[in-house]
């Protein structure tokens, strides 16, 4: 059996993620992503309403006209986890094959959510849940089996594609986190037996690579946000922590944080509400009775009127923003966009850092500034990474044994600092470890 990767996006930048594999005239897709910063750059872009081939244009989502030449029909689409640059272009390609639509629980609701508010193409794909753990055959040579794993995203695993020849490992996205907050650590002692039986090759993330080290767990990140935050306990200023919606450990910390000083948490803006609500609801979280959830923009502002009213310092808004998105909830307060009016004293925390492009970068740099602007005193750097570093890579290796190495969900420069990595562990290019670009495909059977 022919077995080919192909890379359809998220080779040449991070985001838009989707890799394909042939085994013989079998195909399985891995991810079917958005690249968020590209939509940024057409603000005026209604993705719901937007074709493929226009979004495929402006290079939002992955250019999977490539699988047109390829050999075969596609069995499955499998999703690692439930972030938008790994499931958010399914909305808008998943409907050109048919086959079911494989995730983990959490990740498999969030999918349900985007297809139910997709305005331009009927997905009728099933949805097919699978926990970590578990296995689903796809068919007579091929059976997906789900890995635990940590991210910065609830219930993310590693996709494990059992071939005729070998394993092949999708790893996009993982951290080594010994000590999370929610849910228990990564299965090393299944990935470990992993090697034994045999890996033919693993499609790695490699956004972290040149980080030396190991990355942090969770737990430490959760330390520095409670330490900023009991520390204001007595004082009477706001107090506003900006971070990623879809990290439901962070927000639990930070809404504990809030309670424990006995300010009650209030979770503002869509995203929020979707990814809270969603992971409450399937138990994967609670939140202090105290917590408060809202996602319409005119509910909203009413609840900031209540929070100016009633003083604010008994609530601890907690809000996306902190990448100085338009229209994010902390975009706009810094613009005095809301009715709730930042005065010198308030404290903005940012438990999240800036995703490495120019225009996040000049983005957070101008939210900054008109915080600074209206006398907010800003705490940055509360966080740790969601991705493994170096050495976190070094031991993964070293537990699979791989017979080639594919690294993915990065630009170019990120590739080639993989396959320095990898040349140190005895791999050579182009024999054991593969860079690669969009569009390209690669035999390794």
């Amino acid at each position: 059996m022919e077995i080919e990767i192909i890379a359809v996006g998220g080779y040449e930048e991070v985001g838009r993620n989707m890799t394909a594999v042939r085994c013989g005239k079998e195909i399985v897709i891995f991810d079917m992503g958005l690249r968020l910063d590209q939509l940024m750059l057409h603000e005026d872009a209604e993705v719901d309403t937007m074709h493929s081939l226009d979004l495929i244009q402006i290079k939002a989502i992955p250019d999977d006209t490539v699988l047109q030449s390829v050999p075969g029909s596609v069995k499955a689409i499998v999703c690692s986890h439930g972030h938008l640059d790994h499931i958010g272009a399914i909305p808008k390609l998943a409907h050109r094959y048919k086959a079911p639509i494989i995730a983990t629980p959490y990740a498999t609701e969030l999918i349900r959510q985007q297809i139910k508010g997709e305005r331009k193409f009927r997905v009728e794909n099933a949805l097919v849940p699978l926990r970590a753990g578990q296995r689903h055959t796809i068919s007579q040579h091929l059976v997906l089996e789900f890995v635990h794993t940590q991210h910065s995203i609830i219930d993310t695993v590693t996709p494990v594609l059992h071939t005729p020849h070998g394993a092949i490992v999708y790893a996009c996205d993982f951290k080594f986190d010994q000590t999370p907050v929610i849910g228990a650590p990564p299965d090393f002692a299944r990935f470990r037996k992993l090697g034994r039986e045999g890996v033919l090759a693993v499609i790695v993330e490699s956004p972290y690579i040149q980080h030396t080290g190991r990355c942090p767990s969770e737990r430490i990140a959760g330390g520095l946000v409670r330490d900023v935050i009991t520390s204001l306990e007595d004082d009477k200023h706001a107090i506003i922590v900006s971070a990623f919606s879809s990290h439901i450990s962070r927000v639990k910390v930070i809404a504990d944080c809030a309670a424990a000083i006995g300010r009650k948490p209030v979770l503002l803006g869509r995203s929020m509400e979707k990814y809270g609500v969603t992971a409450e609801q399937m138990k994967f979280v609670s939140f202090p009775k105290t917590t408060s959830v809202f996602g319409n923009r005119r509910v909203i502002d009413r609840m900031m009127r209540r929070m100016m009213k009633d003083g604010k310092e008994q609530f601890l808004p907690i809000v996306t923003g902190h990448q100085g998105e338009p229209g994010a909830m902390l975009t706009r307060l810094a613009h005095g966009d809301t009715p709730y009016q930042l005065a010198k004293g308030d404290k903005v925390l940012f438990s999240a850092k800036v995703i490495p492009n120019p225009m996040n970068h000049a983005n957070r740099a101008r939210i900054e500034q008109l915080l600074s602007a209206a006398g907010a005193r800003i705490f940055p750097d509360l966080h740790v990474s969601g991705h493994a570093y170096r050495e976190d890579h070094y031991d993964f290796m070293q537990m699979l044994q791989p017979q080639h190495i594919v690294p993915a969900h990065g630009n170019l420069t990120m590739a080639s600092a993989y396959a320095r990595f990898a040349s140190q562990l005895g791999y050579t290019l182009n024999n054991g470890v593969h860079p690669m670009m969009n569009g390209q495909r690669l035999k390794i059977h």
